[in-house]
């Protein structure tokens, strides 16, 4: 069985390259791990939402599916990053009612954001840290002493690289960069989208 590395919420940064997309920074447990995942505006508010501990009038949809699973007797055991294909992470929800385990593939935001109101633990392969994570540089000077507050959202302004991006957020990408005439830019994404599609 594959080892899994446990991973935390660190923060969420605005996407400078996506317009309306939003880079979900996830920290490996007891590891200087960082993988950044992109996500959409709606489950990045979701889930700042839940880092604010803030609490809506009404119910959102991952607080009605929380309540769902509960009110049943089911709770979510644990969320898996398990596959990280063509810029696009894989997740599976794993639920038990005490007598059956049931397996439920999501999209993983949309399963970080159920496991955050859940207190459930979210774990991947050390195969795709290794593929997708980077190690925050430490800051040097008068930054070295605020070492200690480095697991904060405002530290992480790092973004996926532009590989890690799914084929059709590098096509959308490179059409803004041809509207703004930034052609040196959206040479640099025609490659990496001729290079995705040659793959596919």
């Amino acid at each position: 069985m594959t080892d899994k590395v446990r991973l935390k919420v660190l923060g969420i940064s605005y996407s400078q390259i996506q317009t309306g997309a939003y880079a979900l920074i996830l920290a490996q447990v007891d590891g200087p791990y960082r993988i950044p995942v992109v996500i959409g505006a709606a489950e990045a508010q979701s889930i700042a939402l839940r880092m604010e501990s803030i609490t809506p009038p009404r119910p959102m949809t991952h607080d009605l599916f929380v309540s769902f699973a509960h009110a049943y007797g089911v709770k979510l055991i644990e969320v898996f990053i398990y596959k990280f294909e063509d810029g696009i992470f894989s997740s599976e929800l794993t639920f038990s009612d005490g007598e059956r385990t049931v397996k439920i593939d999501s999209r993983t935001s949309d399963a970080i954001a159920i496991a955050m109101r859940t207190g459930s633990p979210i774990f991947t392969t050390q195969e795709i840290v290794d593929e997708t994570g980077f190690i925050l540089e430490m800051q040097t000077g008068e930054d070295s002493d605020n070492t200690e507050s480095s697991d904060t959202a405002d530290d992480i302004v790092r973004e996926p690289k532009l590989e890690n991006y799914a084929l059709e957020e590098l096509e959308r990408t490179l059409e803004k960069y041809i509207r703004n005439e930034q052609y040196e830019e959206a040479a640099k994404i025609n490659e990496l989208i001729k290079k995705k599609r040659n793959k596919q």
